[in-house]
């Protein structure tokens, strides 16, 4: 067997993107125990980290070892009870997600949805909760499949004022658009690393209100092989999924140490990093530095006479969604990007499957060689396919924005 070869991708699609070199080098750190004094600082450590990160006090913050579904499936089995009412509004595939994972938890789930490419109202969102009274708001914050960005800023409030939980999927978002957990009032929020947070899909942080977190412990449950006498039997029905049961996980993260499951280091040392390099570099530069890039990659998209998609004053900075253009092969393009020239751009699902391309810019790859790479990469695969272009025009335009950024700091 040879030793792994994998080429040189710059990945410019909708996730997962190329991780930060140091994010890479701290997943190569050697082991050691998952009670090791120095592997439970480090825990503490990245508990204290995403608390930033999410911009909350919240004490419940750390990781749920997993992709990001992994941490929407904790939070929604482990707040639902069957026959809870939850509203999912869905204005894209992972919306849909939500509502199967929910579903499968045997909660009466409720949906209201508006056309993809575009996203909700507020006003929208509280009727519906009028309406349905449900114990949970679950929707998606940045959904990649349509590019857009749902607002989220009023929503806390609206739950408050119908005593509803509020819980939201930031994982395409979050770093890359802003977030504020306490100042927005979420409940319950999870992510993955593997878009703006610059690492690896595997670990899923989370954060927890003690609203969530009173909810999620009235169902308490430890188990038989590791009980002691002053464990107490839950007031509520068992969690259904032993892996995602958070009440467990708070214990095994908590000062007791109850062994769960043991921790996966080599993902917990990569999600440090992320926060780490998230921090360093500051969250308002980094927020400024994908809106930069985004602005740029539309910029150039546009120039170069294709159409973006969906209400673009609603689009998450981090990607943006393209028409393919009629008589173009969409998935020709995407392969001599891919063989040709070694850049990884997206398609879409469900009623967008075929019709557009989603080209990010995310974490590491939000930069300007990256976008002026994948532009001029693009131009040449369309232009060699008879699309009709400007030559140069798409690059020209992406670093304009860069020069008045430039411009505008001096």
């Amino acid at each position: 067997m040879q030793p792994l070869t994998l080429p040189p991708r710059l990945l410019m699609g909708p996730g997962p993107i190329n991780c930060y070199p140091q994010v890479l080098s701290a997943m190569s750190t050697q082991l050691v125990g998952q009670y090791d004094p120095t592997m439970t600082r480090y825990m503490n450590e990245v508990m204290s980290l995403y608390r930033q990160v999410f911009n909350t006090q919240n004490e419940q913050t750390f990781l749920i070892d997993g992709t990001s579904r992994a941490g929407i499936e904790a939070a929604l089995v482990s707040c639902l009870e069957p026959g809870d009412k939850v509203l999912i509004p869905i204005f894209g595939r992972f919306g849909h997600l939500l509502a199967e994972i929910a579903e499968r938890a045997d909660a009466q789930v409720h949906t209201i949805e508006v056309p993809w490419g575009q996203v909700f109202d507020p006003q929208h969102i509280e009727d519906a909760i009028k309406r349905v009274k449900p114990k949970l708001l679950a929707i998606v914050q940045g959904d990649t499949s349509t590019t857009m960005l749902q607002p989220l800023e009023e929503l806390g409030a609206i739950c408050r004022a119908h005593d509803v939980l509020f819980y939201t999927d930031a994982t395409a978002s979050i770093a890359g658009n802003p977030f504020e957990t306490d100042a927005w009032q979420v409940d319950a929020v999870t992510v993955g690393l593997q878009k703006c947070l610059g690492g690896p899909s595997g670990s899923a942080p989370i954060s927890m209100s003690e609203r969530f977190v009173d909810v999620v412990r009235k169902r308490h449950h430890v188990e038989a092989g590791i009980r002691d006498s002053h464990h107490q039997d839950a007031q509520g029905p068992r969690i259904r999924s032993n892996y995602f049961d958070l009440s467990m996980i708070m214990d095994y993260w908590g000062e007791e140490r109850l062994n769960h499951h043991t921790e996966a280091a080599t993902m917990l040392f990569g999600s440090r990093q992320c926060a780490i390099e998230l921090l360093r570099e500051g969250q308002d530069a980094v927020l400024k530095r994908h809106q930069v890039a985004g602005d740029a990659m539309l910029q150039g998209i546009q120039a170069m006479g294709l159409q973006a998609y969906g209400d673009l004053q609603h689009k998450m900075s981090n990607v943006v969604g393209v028409h393919i253009p009629e008589k173009v092969d969409g998935e020709r393009i995407r392969h001599d990007m891919l063989q040709i020239f070694n850049i990884e751009i997206g398609t879409s699902f469900g009623p967008l499957k075929g019709k557009v391309w989603r080209i990010g810019t995310m974490g590491y790859n939000a930069r300007q060689d990256a976008v002026l790479h994948t532009l001029q990469s693009l131009e040449t695969a369309l232009r060699r396919a008879g699309f009709g272009l400007v030559a140069g025009a798409g690059v020209d335009a992406a670093m304009a924005v860069y020069a008045a950024q430039t411009h505008g700091e001096a």
